[in-house]
């Protein structure tokens, strides 16, 4: 714990931070790009049966092609060619404006579909006719990716905990670079999900480790600012993904070219610190000098006592190895564990309820992503000030139970407001989670609760379809959540303005927090630095 002392005199927040952030922004901006690239990339254009079986050889094909839909396709009520039917044969009387239909007998389209180009040229819909009856295969692309995140993010939690934060995030940059493009080239669609298992696994290393180190490498002070910048670069991903949409209506295309800036961050890696907090965790004592004087150069307090920061941080090293089975054995602990895995639930499963059904708000595709995107800012420095001032557990709460509010009302307006909250839920949770774990199983619990929301993000994108059950099934199923997940996030102990725990130890006995200040004031002129 004692490392937030040395923090506070090198400079919690220096060049060296902005360094940190500004590097691992390359990686996080391909984050939303993937993860909502499903609104795009598995779009349903406007379709309608194939009707060249109706071809008798005589009137039909002199039709128009207006003609040949009214004798072929049944309406819909709103005027419009049914998506999923056909006539039998073809209905002449129609012609004439007759709407007598005694003989005429539906069917199930028999000859595929015919799409309507004039927004996306391919999307997976089209390219393997996941309309109608196989709708269902075409949600499941999303859920199956969220599945690979949902794996993924516990295997890098433990990895990096045992390993550290630095390697493993080379490994997530270069394996999700390369399922990633090789999706692109799939040539079924079982190849194609499984390669999108594969990338979501390999990007849910880059969504947990990069703010496990960002908020490992910044002060007591400054940590707030540390969780809600590395929270922007969502948002900027964001609008990149709606530009880079628009201008890109191929779906391999667009799977390539928002997988692009990985290739910057592999180049950039070599820069990129280890956590020196882990590495003092850990026993890697001189590793761990080595980043601290890195930083202290950096941010100009380049005459700290490097020989008493060592002796310090050998006498805090314990050698033990962590794993998940940690988060559970200890009553304190237990309970911060099973109350994160259900809030973290509650968060994931509402925000994604929101942000992969952007088509049922009755406006354009990419207006729609380009306004949630937009709220995304000034939501994240209202949360800055709020968490600042009032703290992290009302602020989750209060966030949760607003979304839970807002999405009973599924309209644009109020989608939006809703969308706000929610993304406020995502940005205040990150950084709550990393302040309530101790290091030595940070990354482990990060690991553990992004799994948990994951299996809600794979789950919240097929509740859309329980409105076919009842047409407001969805919105009071993403209600229920959200209002109760925010109840149950009371549970959890305040951290604004806490130390960051080392060990287990520090959050089962607390009242040994008190010994510890007193041990560190007495010894401050340990570690002493010159401006």
């Amino acid at each position: 714990m004692k490392f937030d002392s040395i923090l506070s005199e090198i400079n919690g927040f220096g060049k060296f931070q902005i360094k940190l952030v500004l590097i691992q922004m390359l990686s996080r901006i391909t984050l939303p790009c993937h993860f909502l690239l499903n609104n795009f990339m598995a779009a349903v254009p406007p379709h309608y049966c194939n009707i060249i079986a109706l071809d008798d050889g005589d009137v039909f094909g002199n039709l128009t092609r207006e003609q040949k839909l009214a004798v072929g396709v049944p309406a819909e009520q709103d005027g419009t060619p049914s998506s999923c039917q056909m006539f039998s044969k073809p209905q002449y009387q129609h012609l004439s404006g007759s709407n007598n239909s005694e003989d005429a007998f539906t069917v199930q389209c028999q000859n595929g579909w015919v799409y309507d180009n004039s927004t996306f040229k391919s999307t997976l819909a089209t390219e393997w006719d996941l309309v109608c009856s196989r709708k269902g295969m075409n949600k499941a692309t999303a859920t199956i990716f969220f599945i690979g995140v949902m794996f993924g993010a516990p295997l890098f939690g433990f990895l990096s905990d045992r390993f550290g934060r630095r390697p493993l995030l080379l490994v997530s940059y270069l394996s999700s670079l390369t399922f990633a493009v090789l999706s692109a080239f799939s040539t079924s669609y079982v190849m194609f999900v499984i390669l999108r298992f594969f990338t979501g696994m390999s990007l849910a290393g880059i969504s947990i480790i990069s703010v496990v180190l960002n908020v490992e490498w910044f002060g007591i002070e400054h940590r707030t600012f540390s969780g809600v910048i590395i929270s922007l670069d969502w948002t900027l991903g964001n609008w990149i993904l709606v530009g880079i949409a628009y201008n890109v209506n191929q779906w391999r295309l667009l799977i390539v070219a928002v997988t692009l800036p990985l290739i910057l961050s592999i180049m950039t890696w070599r820069w990129l610190p280890e956590s020196a907090r882990w590495l003092l965790a850990n026993g890697k004592a001189d590793a761990a000098h080595h980043y601290i004087m890195q930083c202290a150069k950096m941010n100009n307090r380049t005459k700290c006592m490097a020989t008493e920061l060592l002796a310090s941080a050998q006498i805090e090293t314990k050698d033990k190895k962590y794993t998940f089975v940690d988060l559970f054995k200890t009553p304190n602990i237990r309970k911060r564990s099973i109350c994160l895995g259900i809030v973290w639930y509650g968060v994931a499963f509402t925000y994604y309820g929101l942000s992969l059904n952007i088509t049922g708000f009755g406006l354009n595709l990419y207006l729609t992503q380009f306004i949630f995107a937009s709220i995304e800012m000034p939501m994240k420095i209202g949360v800055y000030f709020f968490l600042e001032k009032v703290g992290r557990r009302s602020g989750q709460t209060g966030a949760l139970l607003l979304t839970g509010l807002y999405k009973w009302v599924i309209r644009t307006v109020v989608a939006v407001l809703g969308k706000s909250m929610s993304e406020a839920t995502f940005t205040i949770i990150f950084l709550f989670t990393t302040e309530l774990y101790p290091t030595v199983v940070r990354q482990n619990g990060l690991g553990y609760t992004s799994f948990l929301a994951r299996l809600g993000v794979s789950i919240s994108p097929l509740i859309v379809l329980l409105e076919d059950v009842w047409h407001l099934l969805p919105a009071v199923t993403y209600c229920a959540v959200a209002v109760g997940s925010g109840l149950v996030a009371l549970l959890l102990p305040e951290t604004l303005k806490a130390r960051l725990p080392q060990y287990i130890e520090d959050i089962e006995k607390p009242s040994s927090e008190a010994q510890w200040c007193f041990e560190l004031n007495a010894n401050s002129r340990i570690l002493t630095c010159s401006h």
